[in-house]
This record gives C-alpha cells, structure tokens and sequence, in this order.
C-alpha cells in the first residue's frame, strides 16, 4: 500500500467528496432509481435500506462534514513509559491497513462506512449487492474524482464487483492484502463472512431488541417507548421486536389493550405468549424459536415475565446481543437490569432506537458490534484503529 496520507490529504479528500455529492444529488438518484426498478423483492427492510432520497443524500453529506471535522485518530498516544535503561516507550494508534466493506442494499454505507475507514488512514475495498450496484458505482465514481482532484491515486477506494462465488474465492485467498473484514447485512451475509474469511472480521450483528416493562414504569412512558422503538424505522437493526410485560404491573390489562391498539394502528402484526393470547388481536406463539427472531418488519412478541431477573434471563437467552430497555421509575432496579443484561447498550426510559454513532455522539458509525473484541456497539472513527509500539534507543541492548 502507498505511504500512510496525511491529515490534510484525507480531510482535503473528503472536503471534496462533500461538494462532489451535493452536486451529483440527481445523478445519484438517478441511478438508485434503476436499483429500485430492478428489486424484484418483497422485503419492506431491504427496500427501505435501498432507497435514496433527498433526506438520505443530506445525511450523507453531513456524516462527511462530521468527519472532516473530527481529530486524526491515528497517531494518537495511548501509553509512555521511559525505561530504567533509558529507552523512550509510546504506544500510539495506527489504521488497519485496508478494510474490507461488504454489505447489502445501502448505498449510503458506500458513503458514511468508507468515509469513517478512509479517514482512519485505510485503503478501503468495497463489495456492495447486486441489488444496489447502480447506485454504488456511481458513488465510488465520485470518490475517485475526489481522490483525483487531491492528486491521489484511486487505489485508496476500489469497488469489487463480484458474485457470490468470486467474493467466497476473494474471502478464503485474498490476491491483496485485507487487514479487516466489515460485514454490513442479515445474519446469512455474516455468516458467510465468518466462514470464509482468513483475517479479523467485525461482526455488525443482529437486533432482537427488547424492551422491559418494570411493575413500576410510567405506562404512558412505556407506550411511547414501544412504539417509537417499533414503528419509527423498521428496517434498522436498533427496533424492537419483543417486548416483556411485568406480571405485576398496575392496571396491567388497561396498558395492554392500549399497547394492543396503538400497534393495531400502525399495522403491526402482534405475537403473544400465552398469557397475551387470550385477546382476539394477538396470535398465540406456538414455540420458543420466534423470541430469537429479528424480524425487521411490521411485527412484534408481547410476553409476560414474573419479575426482573427473570426479564434478565429471557433476554440474555433469545436477545442478539445489540439493545436492551428496561421502563422504571425504580432507578435501583434500572442499575441492577442495566448491569446483568449482556448487550452492547442498555437503556433506562429510553428508546433503543438511539443505538446509532450519530446519536451516542460518535458522529457516524462503521458498524454496530455486537461483539466484545475490539470494541462493542457503534464503531466510531476513533475505534477504528489498532496500535503499535514505539521505542526509541540509543543503543540498548538486553
């Protein structure tokens, strides 16, 4: 790979990359319209991931200008240490080397993952679906005339446009060097990821997302927190799909009629354990395989638990790992959920709608991991580095 650019070489690139998209708006709608003609699919999620519109090119835009902004985060010092003998010790972080991007349906990933990988000083490599390709290439297009303008070679972003048997050939025997795989997509695309890939690969996981009601949440509250973690985008992997109703909440059969019919309204198909399928709207679960299911779509499990740790047991047992709510005004009982429920956020009155870069402050994501090594939940800019070490002697010798 080419000598490590500078700050101002990437900050410069992406600057044009800024004015270059704002510009080709039409253009790059233009070209998802062709995607969206070509899907022949009936997946609500994955044709909401496709979709580009004029909300979707700002959100573009804005996660490059955040970047822009944001500090260097390679380089930066992490440890010193000056040895007995004189030698001077930094730890510093350092960019991967190059990234491997693989991912379905959104070409804005094509954007905001490959913003985040090159500023971190990596080259990027990008394998997109067949399903969005028009729009990709455009994209990659405008990166290469970024890259150009800045008098840098178009080698830094490169487009694999493979099939499924040459990009598992790419995976098992890489013809260049890959330091780090991201996997954007369903848990097939993962799972074909891991299996045939030979370097590290981060795992962008599932949701399964639940919410917790406490015996003493605010039921308005609660209402409000399933519907919006719900309804408000069905196709990212921070919605809910399951919800736990504590036995022993006041006026429980009042907050779930009301939740019955609020998600009725919103055309959600509702599931129920056996204690909820007693009403007429919600169909009666017929085994336990559903409460690991993510379903990004109009449809939802409404179970009851008997108590807290057994809300805790359920959803460190079905849960993917990703988000978790628990609805309380017993903030001793939120610390305790908080605490003992295995995933990347856990939330307090809060929806998990917010496990997003953007909104936990990171300004942009890679990915959501759902792993625990290297790092979990949104993977920021500065997560995606490694480090190394750097000794300075005067002829020490041991």
């Amino acid at each position: 790979m080419s000598r490590l650019l500078n700050i101002e070489q990437r900050n410069s690139v992406l600057h044009s990359m800024i004015t270059l998209v704002d510009q080709s708006r039409q253009v790059i709608m233009s070209a998802n319209q062709k995607d969206l003609k070509n899907y022949s699919g009936d997946d609500k999620a994955m044709y909401d991931r496709l979709k580009v519109d004029d909300d979707k090119i700002e959100g573009m835009i804005s996660s490059l200008k955040q970047l822009a902004d944001q500090d260097d985060p390679v380089g930066v010092e992490r440890f010193r240490f000056i040895h007995d003998n004189g030698m001077e010790v930094y730890n510093k972080t350092a960019s991967f080397g190059t990234v491997l991007i693989i991912y379905e349906s959104r070409p804005d990933v094509t954007i905001e993952a490959a913003g985040i990988a090159f500023k971190s000083g990596n080259k990027i490599l990008l394998k997109g679906g067949k399903e969005s390709l028009n729009s990709n290439l455009e994209i990659v297009k405008l990166w290469h005339q970024a890259l150009e303008e800045n008098e840098i070679s178009k080698d830094w972003v490169q487009y694999l446009s493979y099939n499924r048997h040459e990009t598992q050939v790419f995976l098992e025997k890489p013809t260049q060097n890959v330091d780090l795989i991201v996997p954007r997509g369903g848990e097939n695309l993962i799972d074909f990821v891991k299996t045939h890939a030979t370097c590290p690969v981060i795992v962008s996981g599932r949701g399964n997302n639940f919410v917790y009601v406490h015996k003493e949440a605010d039921r308005a509250l609660a209402l409000d927190n399933i519907i919006n973690g719900k309804t408000d985008k069905i196709s990212a992997c921070n919605a809910v799909d399951k919800v736990l109703i504590d036995k022993n909440l006041p006026n429980k059969e009042d907050f779930v009629r009301n939740l019955i019919t609020t998600l009725k309204n919103f055309n959600v198909e509702i599931l129920g354990d056996a204690s909820l399928s007693k009403y007429t709207e919600v169909k009666k679960i017929t085994g336990d395989k559903v409460w690991y299911e993510e379903f990004l779509d109009y449809k939802i499990v409404i179970g009851e638990t008997k108590d807290e740790l057994e809300a805790i047991s359920k959803i460190n047992q079905y849960s993917g790992g990703h988000s978790a709510v628990i609805v309380t005004k017993n903030k001793e009982e939120a610390e305790n959920f908080m605490s003992s429920v295995d995933c990347a956020a856990v939330y307090h009155n809060a929806s998990t709608r917010f496990t997003d870069g953007f909104q936990l402050g990171l300004g942009g994501e890679l990915a959501i991991s759902t792993d625990k090594l290297h790092q979990r939940g949104p993977i920021g800019l500065q997560h995606l580095v490694t480090n190394k070490w750097y000794i300075h002697g005067d002829g020490q010798i041991r």
